[in-house]
């Protein structure tokens, strides 16, 4: 009886959330994160928006986030993506109103691959989609760390 008992607590310890604490953050905690992320970043991609919104749009990820975006030669920790994001509010970058969309995912171990594309309202009420464009998507510690552009 001592052996079934001890086999059944070693199990509950193994499998209780706080004894594994390097869980991996799978398609049910990326994709609401990944759809957030662009709905985030659509507010802070209007005009009108505010510092406000980027430290909302960044409290999203991890505080150890890495963007890059290779064609334009861009790779930001969090503190330059936040100056990069100001100085376009600041300079008026960010003027059409603009909707981000995903449009296709492939999930992997910590990363997705995403499919997304801008798009407008159109005055029916449609959504006009633009070029499909790609970004990876990576997780630490069960947020965004890493947003990859490759377009």
């Amino acid at each position: 009886m001592k052996y079934y008992l001890s086999i059944l607590l070693t199990l509950c310890c193994l499998l209780s959330p706080s004894a594994n604490a390097s869980q991996t953050c799978d398609a049910e905690c990326q994709l609401p994160q990944i759809h957030a992320y662009f709905k985030a970043l659509d507010k802070v991609s209007q005009s009108g928006s505010s510092e406000q919104d980027v430290d909302d749009f960044l409290g999203l990820l991890h505080p150890n986030v890495n963007y890059i975006h290779l064609e334009y030669g861009a790779n930001f920790d969090r503190a330059s993506w936040r100056s990069a994001f100001i100085r376009n509010i600041a300079r008026g970058a960010y003027q059409q109103p603009k909707e981000q969309r995903v449009l296709n995912y492939i999930v992997g171990k910590n990363h997705v691959a995403v499919e997304y594309a801008h798009g407008s309202i159109q005055p029916d009420g449609q959504w006009q989609q633009e070029q499909p464009l790609l970004v990876l998507f990576g997780f630490t510690d069960g947020k965004i760390s890493l947003v990859k552009e490759l377009w």
